[in-house]
């Protein structure tokens, strides 16, 4: 009886040994297609390889880096979760390995009795083991999500720098017109004394030179804001935030996206999707192992003080052999519905691995569009700065010289503080870009 139990037992196994196998990807034909109007080199580095710190030079960014790589709160928490995908990793090899207890037991007085058993599930049809490839998923999942994580502070921490220095940058551009306006406002008021103009222009010249001031204002308060915001991302109270400005900034002359199949290996999300997908198909496995039984062996061995007679029991280990052979035929319905729902987790982990791609190719499509556009936008904004500088020159020459109309120095002025706020907000496009780019890729892993 023994032999033919071992024999069914053996031919089930090597008909199912694909719930012994591994999760294997699939080939994806689409996903050298992923990048579109590429202008930027296309080799085996992608930016997105490259260490932050090699991305982001300012050596006062770099320290608020890594101030919130130690201190953010967010990060940390996902530190500890990697920690217990670790346990519990842990416990699931331990679940592989036979387990033994021991109890003791005192009656009257010169007796005493103990026992030690021992068992052992065999595992024959993979349940433990895809259980322990699922919990190795799992932690490898976690461990993306860290990775997630610390991408997403460390593009958000250069983000929320570089937005200062843009609101720096329009600070002081404000800060100076304001200045021009005085000047102005004096000017016109020395020409209506010498009958060359009236009070509408000394009036028109003080209600720009007040929306500037407005303009400080809510500059002054969107810069408190971001600092109170930055100090909060980093894990610190708020304080004032030490920083450079945005022309000392050094941004890659040129960029590479690398190859899309970088993408599989080197963004967080799509590696937590795939990792989805594997653990999914683990399941699967399981949910299939679950239709055939577990065998566990055990028995326990005896002895009491008061006739030291020494006991085996070998009962225990026929009746947990019959239990496990018969345990699935009564649970055929819940494992068959077990079996069909852990097969449609897997399929709609295949469907959001794909899309995780594509959204990826997207990013970095945009993030490419963006750096590209802004480079020709700061271009055309220097230019387009010098021409209106020398446009407000010579419009205050004439204008004393009574040549030309105050309107003409107004529009001249008021042009040239909105081409170079426009500056300041296209040079931080320019560097948001890189950033997005670097986040797009992968940043740094």
């Amino acid at each position: 009886m023994k032999r033919i139990i071992y024999i069914a037992i053996a031919a089930l196994a090597l008909s199912n040994c694909g719930l012994y196998k591994q999760y294997e990807r699939e080939e994806m034909q689409f996903v050298d297609s992923l990048y579109r109007r590429m202008s930027v080199t296309q080799d085996s580095i992608s930016t997105g390889s490259v260490a932050w710190d090699r991305i982001f030079t300012d050596p006062l960014l770099q320290d608020w880096i890594r101030d919130g790589l130690e201190y953010n709160t967010d990060l940390n928490v996902a530190r500890l979760k990697v920690k217990e995908a670790e346990a519990a990793l842990l416990a699931a090899r331990w679940a592989l390995l036979p387990g033994a207890d021991f109890s003791a037991q005192g009656g009257l007085p010169g007796q005493f009795s103990a026992s030690v058993g021992a068992s052992w599930q065999t595992d024959i049809f993979g349940g433990l083991r895809n259980a322990k490839r699922r919990a190795q998923v799992a932690l490898e999942q976690s461990e993306a999500y860290k990775q997630a994580v610390q991408t997403q502070l460390v593009a958000t921490i250069a983000n929320s720098y570089y937005t200062l220095l843009m609101l720096d940058e329009q600070l002081s551009i404000s800060t100076r017109t304001m200045n021009t306006w005085e000047e102005s406002i004096r000017t016109l008021e020395a020409l209506k004394r010498a009958g060359k103009t009236n009070e509408a222009a000394v009036l028109q010249a003080k209600a720009n030179k007040l929306s500037v001031e407005a303009n400080i204002l809510t500059l002054e308060k969107e810069i408190l804001a971001v600092e109170n915001s930055f100090c909060a991302l980093l894990g610190i109270v708020p304080m004032p935030v030490e920083r450079s400005s945005m022309a000392m900034q050094e941004l890659p002359e040129t960029l590479s996206a690398g190859v899309p199949l970088d993408l599989l290996s080197r963004r967080p999300d799509v590696r937590q999707a795939e990792l989805a997908l594997a653990q999914a198909f683990y399941s699967v496995n399981s949910a299939r192992a679950s239709f055939y039984p577990n065998i566990t062996l055990s028995g326990a061995i005896g002895w009491t003080t008061g006739n030291g007679n020494i006991a085996l029991d070998p009962g225990s280990l026929i009746a947990n052999f019959i239990a496990g052979l018969t345990q699935p035929v009564f649970g055929r319905g819940a494992n068959k519905a077990r079996l069909q729902a852990a097969q449609a987790q897997h399929e709609q982990a295949a469907y959001l691995f794909r899309q995780s791609l594509l959204d990826a190719g997207v990013e970095v499509n945009n993030a490419i569009t963006m750096w590209q556009t802004a480079q020709k936008r700061v271009e055309l904004d220097k230019k387009q700065v010098i021409h209106l500088q020398a446009a407000v020159w010579n419009t205050q020459l004439l204008m004393k010289h009574g040549n030309a109309d105050y309107l003409e120095v107004l529009t001249a002025q008021k042009n040239l503080l909105q081409a170079e706020l426009t500056e300041a907000s296209d040079r931080f496009d320019e560097v948001q870009s890189v950033i997005n780019l670097y986040q797009a890729l992968g940043g740094g892993y």
